[in-house]
């Protein structure tokens, strides 16, 4: 199912306008989640609002905002309120400036959107915005409104449509000096840098996300797989420490020489990769890592965990139901 906008309007270049929609390139939804559960009766824990002071439930018609002045004391502000300091940005990204994209701190992104155009029309100014970024090789910053809040973006090209980065505004950024000031100034001899140096180059090699593993996420799978089919799960063996070296230039020396042993893993998984696609790089799996969690079949197509494990975890059906994705939304 194609995933569904968190924001629709326009995108305004001085006169030129163009309807647009806003999609999150990214995803958490792929990853495995838990329910909490009571533990004597199996079912899912249910939360309600109540009221701080009687412990009375409240419904959703009856809950409103309120800004904390004091311990007690609350300004309400209703949703028409809102509703009427609403920002232009509401409806349209209006592009303000166009910016060197090497001027934008790291620290300020927060997460990326796919911009595309919104309907059959409004493809020729879409086209039009987005080449004249291309060309003049910079990011447009524009304001938008997620969630009843506006937020800084930048725009860039990528293939044939435009990426869109959230900013954070500069108080929502901490200042390094109160973090680094204790830093100690020390000196370093030519030898541990040349030494570091060639640790580096025996790690270095391509950026190549599809060859990543999520390794908590695999053993989450495993985990559950394992209770699923009711084999006995066994305490990982503590993994083994070189010990402590306190000489820098012995601990730079036995890394060196633990790299020579032993290749990076992401340059094992990339030759592996080679070796199965017949020089090909592995393809992107877009579902994500819950594909990885298969269904368990036995005999007479019955569960085989139905043998070692409890009638109450048969209930279920045998093959995990993955909810459709669902777009967060943002703020």
């Amino acid at each position: 199912m194609a995933p569904r906008a968190n924001w629709k309007g326009f995108l305004r270049l001085s006169l030129v306008t163009c309807p647009v929609a806003l999609y999150p390139a990214t995803s958490d939804t792929e990853k495995v989640s838990f329910n909490q559960i009571n533990r004597k009766t199996g079912h899912r824990i249910k939360y309600l609002k109540v009221d701080a002071e009687t412990g009375d439930e409240v419904t959703s018609e009856d809950i409103v905002k309120g800004y904390k002045v004091d311990t007690d004391t609350y300004i309400e502000v209703t949703k028409d309120e809102l509703d009427e300091i609403a920002l232009d940005s509401t409806h349209t990204i209006e592009i303000d400036e166009f910016v060197p994209k090497t001027d934008i701190d790291n620290r300020y992104l927060i997460r990326p959107y796919y911009l595309v155009p919104d309907g059959k029309v409004g493809h020729d100014a879409y086209a039009v915005i987005r080449e004249t970024i291309r060309s003049m090789d910079k990011v447009a910053i524009g304001r938008v409104v997620l969630t009843n809040r506006e937020h800084i973006i930048a725009l860039e090209p990528l293939e044939s449509g435009l990426m869109g980065t959230l900013l954070r505004y500069p108080y929502e950024v901490r200042s390094e000096t109160e973090y680094f000031d204790d830093i100690q100034d020390v000196k370093l001899t030519k030898d541990m840098l040349d030494l570091a140096k060639h640790i580096v180059e025996k790690k270095s090699g391509a950026f190549e996300p599809e060859l990543f593993e999520d390794h908590y996420e695999t053993a989450l799978i495993d985990l559950i797989n394992k209770k699923r089919s009711g084999m006995p799960i066994t305490a990982k063996a503590a993994p083994k420490t070189g010990g402590n070296v306190i000489n820098l230039m012995d601990a730079l020396k036995k890394s060196l020489a633990s790299e020579k042993e032993a290749p990076p893993a992401a340059k094992v998984a990339r030759e592996t990769a080679k070796e199965i696609g017949k020089g090909k790089k592995l393809k992107k799996r877009v579902e994500g890592q819950r594909e990885m969690l298969l269904p368990i079949s036995g005999k007479g197509g019955k569960d085989a965990a139905a043998k070692t494990a409890p009638k109450e975890a048969t209930k279920k059906a045998d093959k995990p139901v993955r909810a459709p994705a669902r777009a967060k939304k943002a703020g």
